[in-house]
């Protein structure tokens, strides 16, 4: 039996009613682990979502998905998006973990167990409450939407659905990872995702919106220092993140209203934890490839930071316009980071705390990390495992819970010396990894890919004669979506933006199906369809 999508929730509600038990569940309860808060009914279903999600084979498919750069000629030590899912979860465990035992402490003192309330636990209780488990589930999940080649697939998916195949919407890899959860993905029962509870679902939405929410929404209407994390400053084709397509409103809709103190547009505190784990996970774990692969080289990065705080004063006074023509001296490219924090985030942006973190970054791995060539050996080894230690330690210890926080931070967040701290090691990936030209032809060549598979099986969808020998499941999600989306029009067809015509939605459904198609491919899986597509004979 189908729960009412927007009815109100519970943490615990699923989509569907169950009626026979899952294959994950214990014969008797657990008692509660330490750091654990509420009851062991709650929380073996949402130990039953985390081995779901585990168990899943779009969690599998993460091991050939690449987090970074491509792991092809680097041998084992690159991250994929498997491993760094596991690494999230692991820092999500303990940040949780900690206000979950801070949730107890008010609880106890609630019931007059305690002498002493805990401030951070009161208002943690307040929004809904903090598990570990759910926050663990919302880190095995938070990348299943990755296509293949990472965020370069996921750019190419998005432009290629929007200018080729008309999709409005296009594809976002935070709005798949929920469409794979609650549509795609399944159980081997008689209904779609894997039902899981309001809680993990609605941990996994970072942007707790549609793109087209914010549709004609200005900058004058609204600035963008105004705006939540992700929305970007688009009125025309709406937010550049988002969590849902317009199919999955109602299951985004029905999670949320089982936390009725959240307010709109903003993460629930579980989600909030994994959204810090990730940045930690990211800015840190990360590294480890870059030293090792040799991709990170001393000489460039110890000339951007260290004549940035050489020439801090004077950068600052120089017009922006000059520091932009003169991006690729120096110095020039901090310069531009800072600048566009300042801008967006000037509620937690400083100066004085963003060179205190340039002068950090600059002597841990500058003058520390990258100083000795890594070559494999063990004192080489010992100085990535000490680094990585050391970091992520500083940074999962520098958590800020906040009742009524600003619209671009979050309930859960880095503290100012953090947040900044994070900004200038994602900054050195950005500059010295991701835009390498080293990596150009290389992307290049997977942009082809991915585009040319979208359209390979669009052409494929369109040949009267051929169509019906395309993949079986790519026949079966065209029906549904198509399906899904005329159900929709005539449910709420307020939420369908252009031509809701039958043959309008007939090409949105067969749109969103090879997106969906596509983008479940592994990167090798990606290459060979690719070159049995393309090949002449």
């Amino acid at each position: 039996m189908k729960e009412t999508l927007t009815g109100t929730a519970n943490r615990a509600t699923r989509r569907y009613a169950e009626q026979e038990s899952s294959q994950h569940a214990a014969h008797g309860l657990d008692a509660l682990e330490p750091g654990e808060a509420g009851d062991s009914t709650e929380l073996e279903q949402f130990r039953i979502d985390l081995e779901r999600i585990r168990f899943s084979s779009y969690f599998a498919r993460l091991s050939d998905v690449t987090q970074v750069v491509p792991q092809s000629g680097v041998g084992p030590v690159m991250h994929n998006r498997l491993t760094h899912s596991l690494k999230v979860s692991a820092v999500a465990r303990v940040v949780a973990a900690n206000l979950a035992g801070a949730v107890a402490q008010h609880n106890a003192f609630e019931r007059g167990e305690a002498s002493t309330d805990d401030e951070t636990g009161a208002i943690v209780a307040a929004l809904g409450g903090c598990d570990t488990i759910v926050a663990q589930a919302a880190a095995h999940a938070h990348d299943l939407g990755h296509p293949p080649f990472g965020h370069l697939g996921e750019r190419v998916l998005d432009r290629v659905a929007r200018e080729r195949l008309g999709l409005a919407e296009g594809f976002e890899g935070n709005a798949q990872t929920f469409r794979i959860l609650t549509s795609l993905d399944t159980l081997g029962r008689d209904f779609a995702g894997l039902n899981l509870t309001a809680a993990v679902r609605a941990s996994v939405l970072k942007y707790p919106w549609t793109r087209a929410r914010w549709v004609g929404v200005t900058a004058n209407e609204l600035p963008v220092t105004e705006r939540p994390r992700g929305v970007g400053n688009d009125p025309v084709n709406g937010a550049e993140k988002f969590s849902s397509y317009v199919l999955e409103v109602g299951e985004l809709e029905q999670a949320l209203s089982a936390f009725p103190a959240i307010a709109e547009g903003v993460q629930t505190v579980e989600c909030a934890v994994m959204d810090v784990a990730d940045d930690i996970a990211y800015a840190v774990h990360d590294l480890d490839d870059f030293t090792r692969a040799g991709v990170l080289q001393h000489a460039a990065v110890a000339a951007e930071l260290q004549t940035w705080l050489a020439e801090d004063a004077v950068l600052a006074a120089e017009p922006l316009a000059k520091i932009q023509v003169e991006w690729r001296r120096p110095g020039r490219s901090l310069e531009l980071k800072w600048r566009g924090m300042s801008r967006k985030d000037g509620w937690i942006a400083d100066r004085d705390a963003f060179r205190d973190a340039v002068q950090l970054v600059s002597d841990e791995l500058v003058d520390g990390l990258l100083l000795s060539p890594y070559d494999g050996g063990i004192a080489s080894e010992r100085a990535v495992s000490g680094f990585t230690r050391r970091w992520i330690e500083r940074l999962r210890s520098s958590i800020v819970v906040e009742a009524r926080p600003h619209m671009r931070g979050g309930h859960v967040r880095l503290n100012q010396r953090a947040w900044h701290e994070v900004a200038v090691l994602k900054f050195v990936h950005s500059s010295f990894v991701l835009e390498s030209p080293d990596l150009a032809h290389s992307q290049r060549g997977q942009a082809r890919v991915v585009e040319e598979l979208v359209l390979g099986f669009d052409a494929w969808l369109s040949d009267p004669v051929d169509a019906g020998r395309a993949p079986r499941r790519l026949l079966e999600w065209v029906d549904e979506a198509t399906e899904s989306l005329f159900d929709l029009s005539k449910e709420r067809p307020e939420l369908l933006q252009g031509d809701i015509s039958g043959a309008g939605i007939h090409r949105r459904g067969r749109a969103r199906a090879i997106l969906d198609y596509v983008s479940s491919f592994t990167d090798q899986q990606a290459v060979a369809a690719f070159d049995l597509l393309t090949r002449a004979g």
